[in-house]
């Protein structure tokens, strides 16, 4: 006579033995195969990592590149040719994913002009007269500190919270950076021993402080891709206009093919893309995972920078680099509400 054993009997007789046959196996086993949707998300999420992470690459290789064309072309001139090619891409991307411009109504002018005043024009116009007096490693180092100025307007205009540790590493960042300034001699800060192109830097993070902080009103009307298609198309008329006073003329055609090639990537890859990627990130893991990418790119913008042009890694500028990248860490953590009594 067959004898029947209840169910899962075999199975754990199986694996007392020490054998384990799938066929028997019948318990819940986390080394069963992964569902087939569970491999197809891992997959999209690294995925994703992957263009985080080439969103700071690109970022990062904006400082070698804004630093070849600042040689070559003056500064508004420079600007408005990076925004002309990332104005083009942008209205067709808005108009491809979303049909058409969003539609500009009364309440939004004032801050679409304020996102163009502040991100493209005034950012443009320091960020190129940075890069032609410092090293594209020292600039992205620099810029590295608008997360720390974008953290403190969030608390003195949103009313974010701020916890100890993220003040700990905004002091921490600021010290990093006063590293980096003065080229590991902060005691000269004190005699006003700062460069002009460090300065010029500086006013750089802070138009993109103030563009981002715009840019959180702005949001709650209009979608990323449209604001920023508004915000290039009303800023780049800006920088032309300025340009015309360059008389560039000579220089536009006197431009080699390296300074070509750094306009397209400038408006392309350092603009369009990734700003899409980064957008895409912060829509599907948030903005706080997202944002930790960001840390990368004055890494990669001291990598590059030493690779294609040969610029030198002096000690200080590891340090403060370091510094700068940690603090910038914990000044970003996310703060948890205040805990409520029961």
């Amino acid at each position: 006579m067959t004898r029947f054993s209840p169910p899962g009997q075999e199975g754990c007789r199986a694996q007392r033995d020490g054998v384990v046959d799938p066929a028997l196996d019948t318990t819940p086993s986390s080394a069963s195969p992964r569902p087939p949707l569970l491999i197809e998300e891992g997959k999209a999420r690294l995925g994703l990592y992957a263009k985080l992470t080439l969103v700071a690459v690109f970022w990062g290789g904006m400082y070698t590149a804004g630093r070849i064309l600042a040689q070559l072309l003056p500064h508004f001139t420079a600007a408005t040719l990076r925004f002309a090619v990332a104005s083009v891409i942008l209205i067709a991307l808005t108009r491809a994913r979303e049909g058409e411009l969003p539609r500009l109504d009364r309440r939004w002018v004032a801050a679409v002009l304020a996102l163009a005043l502040t991100g493209v024009f005034l950012f443009n116009a320091f960020f190129f007269g940075s890069l032609e007096r410092i090293g594209a490693g020292r600039g992205a180092l620099i810029m590295a500190l608008n997360p720390l100025g974008i953290a403190i307007g969030a608390w003195l205009f949103f009313g974010d919270r701020m916890t100890r540790v993220r003040w700990l590493g905004i002091a921490l960042a600021l010290a990093g950076a006063a590293v980096v300034v003065s080229r590991g001699e902060p005691a000269t800060l004190v005699e006003g021993a700062i460069g002009l192109g460090e300065l010029l830097m500086m006013g750089s993070a802070l138009c993109w402080v103030a563009y981002t902080l715009i840019g959180r009103t702005v949001l709650a009307g209009m979608t990323p891709l449209g604001a920023t298609a508004w915000a290039a198309m009303i800023g780049t008329p800006m920088l032309a206009a300025c340009a015309v006073f360059e008389q560039p003329w000579a220089a536009v055609a006197a431009m080699p093919a390296e300074g070509w090639w750094a306009v397209a990537y400038l408006g392309t890859f350092g603009t369009v893309f990734a700003f899409l990627w980064f957008y895409e990130g912060v829509q599907r893991i948030g903005p706080a995972r997202a944002g930790v990418f960001i840390n990368l790119v004055p890494v990669f913008g001291v990598a590059i920078g030493a690779y294609v042009l040969g610029e030198p890694v002096p000690a200080s500028l590891v340090l403060g680099g370091l510094m700068v990248i940690a603090g910038v860490t914990a000044a970003n953590q996310p703060t948890r509400p205040p805990h409520s009594s029961r």
